[in-house]
């Protein structure tokens, strides 16, 4: 069957994962999992489907737009399919854990499905793995999470990690201080960088926000920038904790690569404090995202959390690839006993089920690395 037609059996941004790439991101998860749970988190696992407005509450409302929705027979209620994980932990941690004690150190791993994709990333169902750090307000909260995501790519042996700081309440305080007099075109402008609209837009703020564009970048050089400026003191105080956060970040990783853009707002819309997302040498896209934010769900109280997301399908593309695990045939015939000795020694065993002429030839079309021969072990090419 050709590749088109292949596609054709699929909706649009739909695909099946065939081997070895399906065995290759499940174990890339269960390496996250493990590396978060190194660190005290304990997992947790929502269901696909909750009601739609479970589902829209709280830090769930900007996901309206991109959730399936279905009439559930049973309850005549309308049901969401979930676009992010995130607001399922918000309501895990506001009902189910309530009376837990703080702070409370989740994760979770799970497929998310969208109502289209973007020109980026066109894929509508896709995995996530993260982790949420809830009911503690501290930079340090912070800095543990970045922290938590730069040692897991290295575990993975992600090379060139590179995190991207940014703070969400740094505009929001300047132009409460000096407000603009087309407040949508000017956020408009701050997305695309565009320092001429800035100075037309910005009104009084125009001088201000564009050194804050100028000064995006490196770490070292944002701080030497904007030390230079005078921000109003909400605005101050939030700078403040961004430059606490990332030295206690490069105190503990002084290697790891930190730049700053202190005008981003795109994909971060509910956050509060901040933000960071994550990019590595190679990656066509980022690997994940994360900050602080306040958890909110129903009306119940809201928590202060922090946490990040990764996007396990951005990720397979800079993960390096071991090699693949040997594998051993055993001809037709071999007793159950000695197949399952074999596995209990490390090996992944490929039984024969039917009598064939040439057991190496028969391995090898199989797709084994190894033969059983006469109780003895044998590699392929040297059998």
């Amino acid at each position: 069957m050709s590749d088109t037609a292949s596609r054709t059996l699929l909706p649009e941004g739909l695909r099946d994962v065939l081997p070895p790439d399906a065995g290759f991101e499940s174990g890339v998860i269960d390496r996250l999992k493990k590396s978060f749970a190194a660190n005290g988190y304990t997992l947790v696992k929502p269901p696909l489907i909750e009601f739609e407005e479970t589902l829209l509450s709280g830090v769930g409302n900007s996901m309206a737009p991109r959730i399936f929705r279905m009439l559930d027979p049973m309850s005549q209620r309308t049901l969401g399919v979930r676009a992010d994980i995130t607001t399922q932990i918000a309501r895990i941690a506001a009902t189910r854990l309530a009376s837990a004690p703080r702070p409370l150190r989740l994760m979770y791993t799970g497929q998310v499905l969208r109502v289209k994709g973007t020109q980026l990333e066109p894929e509508r169902q896709f995995s996530q793995a993260g982790f949420e750090l809830i009911g503690a307000d501290t930079n340090v909260a912070d800095a543990e999470a970045i922290l938590m995501v730069a040692e897991a790519l290295q575990a993975l042996g992600v090379e060139g990690v590179s995190i991207d700081l940014g703070l969400q309440t740094l505009v929001p305080a300047i132009l409460k201080a000096h407000p603009p007099a087309d407040t949508e075109a000017l956020r408009t402008a701050l997305d695309h960088k565009d320092v001429a609209e800035i100075k037309t837009a910005g009104g009084a703020a125009s001088e201000l926000l564009t050194a804050l564009v100028e000064a995006s970048g490196s770490y070292s050089g944002a701080k030497a920038s904007v030390a230079k400026l005078t921000l109003p003191p909400v605005a101050a105080a939030a700078w403040k904790d961004l430059i606490e956060i990332a030295e206690a970040v490069r105190a503990a990783a002084p290697n790891l690569k930190i730049t700053v853009d202190l005008v981003e707002n795109r994909g971060f819309e509910y956050h509060t404090g901040v933000t960071f997302s994550v990019f590595a040498r190679g990656a066509q896209r980022e690997l994940g995202r994360g900050g602080r934010y306040v958890l909110m769900f129903g009306a119940g109280g809201a928590e202060q959390a922090t946490g990040a997301t990764m996007f396990v399908d951005a990720l397979l593309s800079v993960v390096p690839r071991g090699k693949a695990a040997d594998s051993l045939f055993a001809p037709f015939g071999t007793s159950r006993v000695d197949i399952v000795a074999w596995q209990n020694k490390g090996w992944r065993v490929v039984a024969g089920l039917a009598k064939v002429s040439d057991d190496t030839k028969e391995a090898g079309r199989l797709g084994c690395t190894h033969v059983l021969a006469n109780g003895a072990v044998k590699e392929i090419s040297a059998a």
